[in-house]
């Protein structure tokens, strides 16, 4: 297969009637798969209305046929056709984030989404993306879309066209480039068919900045507790993973270091991730730069893109530091857990 690069730019006006984006929208309504870009990460879109497109979208990734997709739709009228109930709560939380990176969980009118999209649940995550040229694709084609990463099943999302391209080049029939993502991790998912919100994924939208505005939100037991089943089927599967064995360490920069020079002396190339601030503090075969420690939004946006830079560099083993808990360093710490295979290495 011969995938399409449209590039668009995201400034220009009346996107909706840019040639790229109709044909990128002619696809999406033949029921073929392309990657559209997101304030969060690019999505591979299809058709989730469509058995069809909803398999090729599994297909290209390699993901598990239980592992649900999350439905991007361009106005929220579009959830009456597929939605049974809209919580209030639901509804405050629409008002105030979206577009954005929110995805809200609710129950499922059955016969109009493919079951295939749903893993065959008796609910669905929806979004409204902030993206102007995933917004104008959307509304474009007039179909509510199936869109998770634009990834193989596994690896570090991608932030960048060129990311989709590594990953699933010849797999799809077309890639929309608007240039690199903002948010740099997913959207956040909360499952508001609960009497209190439960967070099934941290991400863009924080617990605090839910709490601000509906109260109470709880998060998943299995987000904080491996041992607990979780609530979302995809949870249960590693993601983000770089190529390297990955190590999260928890302690001092001295302390990786010591383990960077043990991990040399068997021979082998060695990574470290950190941020500029202390960048300059490591010897190792490979030091990369996510963003700063003081802006934690900045290592969320870079943290990806970093991720397959190491991939790119051919090392051998991963040392990375560790961040706040808090906000959106939530967000950062459950995809570093994710990578590293909850692989933590503690300084006595």
């Amino acid at each position: 297969m011969n995938t399409i690069v449209w590039k668009v730019d995201k400034y220009v006006d009346n996107l909706e009637r840019n040639p790229q984006v109709v044909d990128a929208a002619r696809f999406l309504r033949e029921n073929e798969v392309v990657a559209i870009p997101t304030e969060t990460v690019y999505g591979l879109g299809g058709n989730a209305e469509s058995d069809e497109a909803v398999e090729k979208i599994y297909m290209a990734k390699g993901r598990p046929g239980d592992n649900p997709l999350i439905i991007h739709i361009a106005e929220k009228e579009q959830l009456n056709r597929f939605v049974a109930e809209i919580p209030a709560k639901a509804q405050i939380l629409m008002d105030k984030f979206w577009p954005g990176p929110l995805t809200i969980i609710f129950k499922l009118k059955e016969g109009i989404l493919s079951e295939k999209a749903t893993a065959g649940l008796a609910t669905v995550g929806v979004r409204m993306p902030a993206h102007p040229v995933a917004l104008a694709l959307l509304k474009t084609c007039g179909l509510p879309i199936a869109a998770p990463s634009a990834n193989s099943s596994g690896k570090p999302s991608p932030t960048k066209a060129d990311h989709v391209i590594d990953d699933l080049n010849g797999k799809i029939a077309g890639v929309l480039d608007g240039g690199s993502t903002g948010v740099g991790v997913e959207s956040t998912v909360l499952d508001c068919t609960e009497e209190i919100p439960v967070i099934l994924r941290p991400g863009g939208v924080t617990k605090e900045q839910l709490e601000d505005v509906i109260g109470k939100v709880v998060i998943d037991r299995a987000l904080v507790d491996e041992s607990a089943k979780p609530k979302a089927p995809g949870m249960k599967y590693r993601h983000y993973a770089p190529n390297a064995e990955m190590y999260l360490v928890s302690g001092s920069r001295e302390f990786l270091q010591q383990l960077v020079v043990e991990k040399r002396r068997e021979g082998l190339q060695v990574g470290v991730l950190t941020t500029k601030e202390y960048q300059y503090d490591y010897k190792a075969d490979v030091v990369l730069a996510c963003g700063e420690r003081a802006d934690l939004e900045s290592v969320a946006a870079a943290l990806y893109d970093t991720l397959r830079r190491f991939n790119q560099l051919n090392v051998d083993v991963i040392f990375s530091e560790m961040f706040p808990g808090s906000g959106v360093g939530e967000a950062i710490m459950n995809r570093l857990q994710k990578a590293a295979g909850h692989k933590v290495i503690t300084e006595k």
